[in-house]
C-alpha cells in the first residue's frame, strides 16, 4: 500500500498550524499557574470576547465531544429532550455521551434537506406531545457547518431560532467546522451565533489547526452557572490549561483562523471542480464548505483503498466523504484526481 503523506478522510488528519504552535512554545517559557488561572488562558478568553464583540462565558475543554456534551447536560435536566437534525453529529458519532452526561435527556431526531433543520420540523417535533410522558424538549442543537457539508445562511438561522425561542427552547450550536461557515458565507462571528440567538456555542479550534481542544462559549452567562464542576468532573479540566488555551491566540491573532478556513473551502472548490468531470462520480450534497461527499462505484473504492487513499463512508451517508483542511497542498487534489481518472479507466 503507498504512503500518501497528505489525505482526505478528515481534517483531522492535519497536523498544527504554525501560529498556533508558535504559541504553544510560548507558553512553555516560564511556570504558570495551573488548571486555568494564568495568564495565557485569561488573555485568550479575553481575545473571545473582543472575537464576538459581547461579554460571554469562556471554558476550554479537550475534544468537541466533551464540549457538545457537558454543555448541553447544562441545559438539560435527565427528563428533558434535545431536538437535533438525524445526521448531527451528537446523535450519530458521539457514543451516547450527550445522554450519557444529562443523565438521560432523550435526543430527538428530525429529518431535513441537505442536513438542514427546518423551523416546520422543529415546530412539529415540539408540539407532538405535551403529556407528562413526554421527555419535555428543552433545546435545539444546530450543527454549523451540517454534518454533510453544507451551511447554514444567516437568514436561515435566524428563522429556526426564532421558532425554537417561541417553543421555549434553548438553542446549542455545535461549531466544530463554524471557522468554515463564517468563511463561505462572509460574515463576522457574532451575526451567525449570538445576534440569532445562539445560547452556547462549542467552536472547534482542532479542525482549524489546533493540536487539541475546543471552547464552549455562553453567550447566556446565567447558564454558564458551575458549568466548571462539570468539566472536573467529567475529567475535562487541564491542570497545565495554558497549553490548551494558548494556542487559540496564534488562531485568533491576524485573523488565522479564517485564513486557514479559507484554504480548506477553496481546496475543497477545487477539489469539488476535478470530480465534477467524471460522468461516473455524482456530488451528493452541494459543497458549501471544506467537505465533499461523492458517490462513486465500489470497485473504484477498491482502488483508490489499495492505492492508499484514506476515506469515510460510515458517515457519508452511503458515498464517500473528501474533506480539505488549512494545509491541503494541490499536489495531492491533483492526484486524488489522477487515481481516480486512473481507476475509472481500469474499472471501466
Amino acid at each position: 500500500m503507498n504512503n500518501i503523506p497528505q489525505q482526505f478522510a478528515s481534517d483531522n488528519y492535519s497536523g498544527i498550524c504554525p501560529e498556533a504552535f508558535e504559541y504553544f512554545i510560548k507558553a512553555n517559557v516560564d511556570h504558570d499557574s495551573s488548571y486555568g488561572n494564568d495568564r495565557w488562558t485569561a488573555e485568550t478568553a479575553d481575545l473571545f470576547r473582543e472575537f464576538f464583540e459581547t461579554d460571554c462565558e469562556v471554558f476550554f475543554v479537550f475534544n468537541g465531544t466533551a464540549a457538545n456534551s457537558l454543555s448541553l447536560s447544562t441545559l438539560c435536566q435527565s427528563y428533558h429532550s434535545i431536538v437535533c437534525h438525524e445526521y448531527a453529529h451528537i446523535e450519530t458519532d458521539e457514543c451516547g455521551a450527550p445522554e450519557f452526561f444529562s443523565n438521560g435527556a432523550k435526543i430527538l431526531l428530525i429529518k431535513g434537506g441537505n442536513g438542514k433543520l427546518t423551523s416546520n420540523g422543529i415546530s412539529e417535533v415540539v408540539t407532538k406531545r405535551s403529556d407528562i410522558h413526554y421527555p419535555k424538549p428543552q433545546v435545539v442543537s444546530i450543527t454549523q457547518a451540517t454534518e454533510v457539508g453544507t451551511v447554514y445562511s444567516r437568514e436561515e438561522l435566524t428563522s429556526i431560532i426564532q421558532t425554537a425561542k417561541q417553543c421555549g427552547l434553548f438553542v446549542h450550536m455545535d461549531g466544530a467546522r463554524l471557522s468554515n461557515a463564517i468563511a463561505t458565507l462572509n460574515v463576522t462571528p457574532k451575526e451567525i451565533t449570538w445576534q440569532c440567538g445562539v445560547d452556547v456555542l462549542c467552536f472547534g479550534g482542532v479542525k482549524n489547526g489546533l493540536a487539541v481542544g475546543e471552547a464552549v462559549i455562553f453567550f447566556n452567562k446565567k447558564l454558564a452557572e458551575e458549568f466548571e464542576y462539570r468539566c472536573k468532573q467529567a475529567g475535562q479540566l487541564a491542570s497545565k490549561m495554558r497549553f490548551m488555551s494558548a494556542p487559540w491566540l496564534g488562531l485568533l491573532k491576524n485573523n488565522v483562523w479564517l485564513k486557514n478556513a479559507r484554504h480548506a473551502n477553496d481546496s475543497a472548490a477545487l477539489l469539488e471542480d476535478k470530480l465534477r468531470r467524471f460522468k461516473e462520480l455524482s456530488i451528493m450534497f452541494p459543497r458549501q464548505a471544506n467537505s465533499i461527499f461523492v458517490s462513486m462505484p465500489s470497485a473504484l473504492k477498491d482502488y483508490l483503498h489499495e492505492k492508499g487513499w484514506h476515506f469515510y463512508t460510515f458517515i457519508a451517508v452511503g458515498g464517500v466523504r473528501l474533506m480539505c483542511s488549512w494545509d491541503t497542498k494541490e499536489e495531492y487534489i491533483n492526484k486524488l484526481a489522477h487515481d481516480i481518472e486512473e481507476g475509472l479507466h481500469l474499472i471501466s
